[in-house]
C-alpha cells in the first residue's frame, strides 16, 4: 500500500487531533503522583481528552480495554491499566490515541514518579533525545530505513538496544497505516521508500536496557523486554512540511 500524502487541510486536522494528545499527557505529567492507581491514571487521561473533544482512539481499538497505555517499569509498551499503585521512585509510560473529525492522534512520554535514580533518568533522557534527534533529521529524499539507522546507531551508542518488532508508523484517517518505522534498521539504510513532502507519520523509540526481545504478558497485550529491567518510550507524530519534520503532537 503506498504512503499517503496529505494535503494541507488534512494536517491541519491531524495537528488537531495531534495538539490534543499533547495536551492531555502533558496534563498527566503533571499531576499524575504517587499513591495514585493505573486505572486512576487511565480515567484521568480519558476525561481530560473527551473534555477537549476528541475520541479516545485506543479503547477498544484490536479490542485493547482502556484509553491508555500505562507502561510501568519494565513494561515498555501497552501496558493495560490495573489496581497497581504507583511508587515513588517508579518509572511510568504514557501512550495516548485521539481521533477528532476522523484523523487520529497519537503520543507517548516516559515519566519519574517522585525522585528516581540516575540510571533510570538515563534511560528516559535516551528515549526522549533519540526522538528529539530523529525529527531533527528528517529530509525529504531521505529513506526512512536511513531513520531507522539514525535512531539504531543514537540508542547503541548510548549503551541500550532497541526494542524489536514493534515500530513506529503512519497514521492519518486510521491509527496504523504505512509506513512501519522500526527502531532499528533491517536490510540497507539506502533502500525502501523515501520520505516526501506531505507524510504523516509516528517515531517511537522503544529503549530497552539489555535484551531487546520483546515478551508479552498473560494479559496479552503489556510488552517487556527479554531482560526483564526498566525500559523507557516517547513517541510524536510529525508531518513533513516545506522539507522538514512538524511535531503536531506539541500541547
Amino acid at each position: 500500500m503506498a504512503i499517503a500524502l496529505r494535503k494541507p487541510a488534512e494536517i491541519d486536522k491531524l495537528r488537531a487531533a495531534g495538539r490534543i494528545v499533547g495536551q492531555t499527557l502533558q496534563y498527566l505529567q503533571e499531576n499524575v503522583r504517587p499513591g495514585m492507581t493505573l486505572k486512576e491514571v487511565d480515567a484521568m487521561g480519558e476525561a481530560y481528552l473527551r473534555d477537549l473533544g476528541a475520541e479516545p482512539s485506543f479503547k477498544g481499538l484490536y479490542g485493547f480495554p482502556a484509553a491508555v497505555c500505562t507502561s510501568l517499569n519494565e513494561v515498555i509498551i501497552h501496558g493495560v491499566p490495573t489496581d497497581t499503585v504507583l511508587q515513588e521512585g517508579d518509572i511510568l509510560g504514557i501512550d495516548i490515541g485521539s481521533k477528532l473529525d476522523g484523523y487520529y492522534g497519537d503520543a507517548a512520554i516516559t515519566i519519574p514518579i517522585g525522585k528516581v535514580s540516575a540510571e533510570d533518568e538515563a534511560l528516559i533522557a535516551c528515549s526522549k533525545e533519540a526522538l528529539e534527534m530523529a525529527i531533527e533529521a528528517i529530509r525529504p529524499g531521505m529513506r526512512f530505513k536511513e531513520l531507522s539507522d539514525l535512531l539504531e546507531r543514537f540508542i547503541t551508542e548510548r549503551g541500550y538496544v532497541p526494542l524489536r518488532d514493534y515500530s513506529g508508523h503512519g497514521i492519518g484517517t486510521q491509527p496504523h497505516e504505512e509506513p512501519s518505522i522500526p527502531n532499528y534498521v533491517e536490510g540497507k539504510p539506502k533502500q525502501g521508500p523515501k520520505i516526501k513532502n506531505g507524510m504523516v507519520f509516528c517515531l517511537e523509540p522503544m529503549i530497552c536496557q539489555q535484551d531487546g526481545e520483546p515478551v508479552v504478558w498473560d494479559d496479552q497485550w503489556s510488552v517487556e523486554s527479554a531482560d526483564g529491567l526498566r525500559t523507557a518510550h516517547y513517541e510524536h507524530q510529525v508531518a513533513v512540511v516545506d522539507g522538514k519534520a512538524v511535531v503536531l503532537t506539541e500541547p
